[in-house]
């Protein structure tokens, strides 16, 4: 006997009667399922009993690579019928697709992902012969209402048309010639009973030709074996060869072997539960059929209840959430489904049908983007509420439980005992209240941050510190029901066996992600602290530390140096004072820095982040010399050479001098402040005032220390200090250059405190010869701008007044 092929779309009820039928007629002597081959020795976990839909967890990584997979099952997926129903039938079952972290996946997180989504011209031509707005109604059309007689044959014919002359990629080929392979060894023994292949009908086609060809690649065998090659031997990095028939390593019972992960990378499989909402299309779910709730009706009692279901869900919904819907909406909406049943010409009402009607009687408003339905992907933010209550009651809320004796990970038991052994596990109502001074509620602490970081849900963290220098030494914690926490735990096991490990290799991939810019590696950075990770795991240390070198803007990058200092100078509460993660960390980040400061260029205006970047740098230079790569001696040279370089900005140009000063050996080494602000206030008041925000943000003594005196003077013979320089400039600066120049130079004095700004009031008191409060200076009856503005104005007043001889009376 040969092979029967059933080409299936994956979680279509119509399928699945057809491959429940197909093995009680044809009682086959096996059953090849498309499935990840590695569990073959597991099928009994998956027959355990579970409440589906559960799914096939893959992981893989190795030091270059990291992939996870889900491959789902529910009541009605034809590929979970043909296990349940092959194994009845005492047919031998077996999974024959390449494992989910082999290369002929790629970036494919769904195993089961519409192969004919893919290759969409067909889809799309026969969409508009049938006059349907989407592949999912016209597979309603063709097959989900339509009586199941001669059901084979029509989904031969829409597969062999949906697959065409299309040439699949290099991963759907090296699937196929691997899956070929079973096939040939299932008809070899099977003797003369019959075999059934159940597979992605895109893939039928092929894989038919390739099994009863014999070879490889049929007519085409050669390219087929390259690619299966080249798929295998990137997979293991080596030649395994083959035996001369279909290019797979075959065991001694002439099954082909599972291809087995190389050295040194961790992969495995586990089964974790799922829901209807992750598998609905709506939801962003790329494979199968969408609204998995109206169609789990469909499986078990069929298209006509199924639509009567749907219509009474939706109008349960929108009443329970106050929106009205009258009887005669309800008979609105029933006429309109029957009446689009009977135009489309369909034997009894399709999703759509359901759908059009309700929402042709429920919605009176304009609409202002596509009913969702009529097409695929996430429901958009702001659709109509009937809308989404159609949706949600079209996807239904059933979520999947494993049996007790499911295999579970490491990091399952791990995390159970860890919670336990702390007293974590009180319940889901529970709240805590940690003293992160204390030892105890600090290793409590860190335990629900590796949680929070792996994305378990279940604890929320409502009080703590936000940042590494936030003075904050509590924490407040709540414990709260959460669906999906064992699925996610499972999932969770892919980073490593227990719960530190596993937080400290996510926090590595999180810091090295693409997309994790400056913001998201402060947010690791601190995230590892708040674990506890600090010294632990040395390819996060790697990573953070590789990462901060490649970070471009200048303000977050002098974050992330600022908190690291701080913490590694300060800490008394998280453990990481003079640890290696952080000191990692400021000395990459201050090199980094250095290097981003001498290139920066651009116009007028503060920089705030900037200037504290340069304070950082300051910092780490005076703080912790012994940490970094780069001299001191470097660091005053570049702040010396940024500092007269007139394409850099202003602010910095005034920042890179106060670094200069702060770093040089004495003030012998070092250029006269006077002479620099003289210099830059001859560019105008708005330039004096963007200089001085960046000398002040590093060196605000310099205000009240005295100037050095010039060449045959002695010190203290008419010494001034800054604040008489800045004066006398100011008071020599024309009114309306004064006034354009305000804003600027009072941002460049916000940098001093209320105490060291009245000292300045009273010296510039002191020189008037003035007597009185320095505070009279520092307090207006208004806002300073707004009487310089007034000012402005009384003045154009009088200068028109003059113009026109019209003086003001005495």
């Amino acid at each position: 006997m040969s092979a029967v092929f059933l080409g299936v779309r994956h979680h279509s009820p119509a399928c699945a009667r057809l491959v429940e039928r197909t093995i009680g007629e044809l009682r086959p002597a096996h059953v090849l399922i498309e499935g990840p081959a590695e569990m073959n020795g597991r099928l009994d976990e998956l027959l355990l009993g579970h409440e589906l839909p559960v799914a096939v967890f893959s992981h893989y990584r190795d030091g270059h690579r990291a992939a996870t997979s889900w491959a789902p099952l529910c009541d009605y997926s034809p590929e979970w019928v043909a296990l349940r129903a092959g194994r009845a039938a005492g047919a031998k079952v077996r999974f024959i697709d390449l494992p989910a972290w082999h290369p002929a996946f790629a970036e494919r997180t769904n195993r089961y992902a519409d192969a004919e989504a893919r290759y969409a011209e067909a889809t799309d031509r026969l969409c508009r012969h049938f006059a349907v707005d989407s592949p999912d109604a016209l597979w309603d059309r063709l097959f989900e209402v339509e009586p199941d007689d001669g059901l084979a044959q029509r989904l031969d014919a829409y597969f062999a048309l949906v697959r065409g002359d299309a040439e699949a990629d290099a991963g759907d080929r090296a699937r196929e010639s691997y899956m070929a392979a079973w096939v040939r060894a299932a008809v070899a023994a099977a003797g003369d009973r019959p075999v059934l292949v159940v597979t992605g009908g895109f893939h039928q086609p092929a894989l038919r030709a390739l099994a009863e060809a014999g070879l490889p690649g049929g007519g085409e065998g050669g390219g087929r074996e390259q690619d299966a090659d080249a798929c295998r031997n990137h997979a293991d990095g080596t030649d395994t060869g083959r035996d001369g028939t279909d290019g797979w390593e075959h065991g001694a019972d002439g099954w082909p072997r599972v291809p087995a992960p190389p050295d040194g990378a961790l992969a495995g499989s586990f089964l974790v539960p799922y829901s209807f909402r992750q598998l609905d299309a709506f939801a962003g779910y790329q494979s199968g059929m969408p609204s998995p709730g109206y169609y789990q009706q469909v499986w078990e009692a069929g298209p006509q209840v199924a639509a009567d279901g749907l219509m009474r869900g939706v109008v349960e919904r929108l009443r329970a959430r106050k929106v009205p819907v009258s009887t005669a909406d309800l008979i609105a909406a029933r006429a309109l489904a029957q009446g689009l049943t009977t135009l489309r010409g369909h034997p009894c009402p399709a999703r759509i049908d359901v759908l059009d009607g309700l929402a042709g009687a429920l919605i009176t408003d304009d609409l202002d983007r596509p009913l969702p339905w009529t097409s695929r992907g996430p429901l958009e933010a702001g659709a109509h509420p009937a809308v989404v209550e159609m949706v949600a009651a079209c996807s239904g809320d059933r979520v999947g439980r494993l049996h007790a004796d499911t295999p579970a990970p490491p990091l399952i038991h791990d995390v159970a005992a860890r919670l336990a052994a702390l007293s974590l596990d009180s319940g889901p109502e529970a709240s805590y209240r940690l003293d992160l001074a204390d030892a105890t509620d600090l290793e409590r602490s860190r335990v629900l941050h590796r949680l929070r970081v792996l994305g378990i849900p279940g604890h929320v963290r409502v009080l703590g510190p936000e940042h590494g220098v936030d003075p904050v030494f509590t924490e407040a914690w709540e414990s709260r029901p959460a669906a999906g926490r064992e699925a996610a735990l499972v999932e969770a096991g892919a980073y490593g066996a227990t719960l530190a490990e596993a937080a400290a290799v996510a926090l590595a991939d999180r810091a090295r992600g693409a997309e994790s810019g400056a913001d998201g590696l402060a947010r690791t950075l601190f995230d590892a602290v708040l674990c506890g990770l600090d010294g632990f795991s040395e390819r996060l240390l790697g990573e953070i530390s590789s990462r901060t070198v490649e970070l471009k803007h200048v303000g977050t990058l002098g974050e992330i140096l600022s908190t690291a200092l701080g913490l590694w100078r300060h800490d008394r509460v998280f453990g990481v004072a003079r640890g290696p993660l952080l000191a990692g960390v400021v000395d990459r980040a201050t090199e980094r820095l250095v290097w981003l400061l001498e290139g920066a260029r651009g116009g007028t205006g503060v920089d705030f982040p900037r200037l504290q970047a340069v304070v950082a740098v300051r910092d780490a230079v005076r703080h912790a010399p012994r940490l970094l790569s780069v001299r001191p001696e470097a660091v005053a040279s570049t702040a010396w050479r940024i500092s007269g370089d007139p394409e850099a900005p202003l602010d910095l140009r005034g920042a890179a001098f106060g670094l200069h000063r702060a770093l040089a050996a004495g003030p012998e080494t070092s250029r006269d402040p006077a002479e620099a602000v003289g210099a830059v206030a001859r560019a105008g008041a708005d330039a004096l005032g963007d200089w001085l925000a960046g000398l002040f943000a590093l060196a605000r003594d310099e205000m009240t220390q005295p100037v050095p005196p010039a060449d045959g003077q002695k010190a203290g013979d008419g010494a001034e200090s800054l604040i008489d320089v800045l004066d006398g400039l100011v008071c020599a600066l024309p009114e309306d250059a004064f006034l354009a120049g305000l804003p600027a130079l009072r941002q460049a004095f916000t940098f001093f405190p209320p105490r060291e700004r009245e000292r300045i009031a009273g010296r510039l008191l002191e020189r008037r010869g003035v007597r009185g409060s320095s505070r009279s200076l520092l307090r207006t009856t208004a806002d300073p701008l707004l009487i310089a503005r007034a000012r402005a104005l009384e003045e154009s007043v009088s200068q028109l007044l003059a113009r026109y001889d019209l003086g003001a009376t005495p």
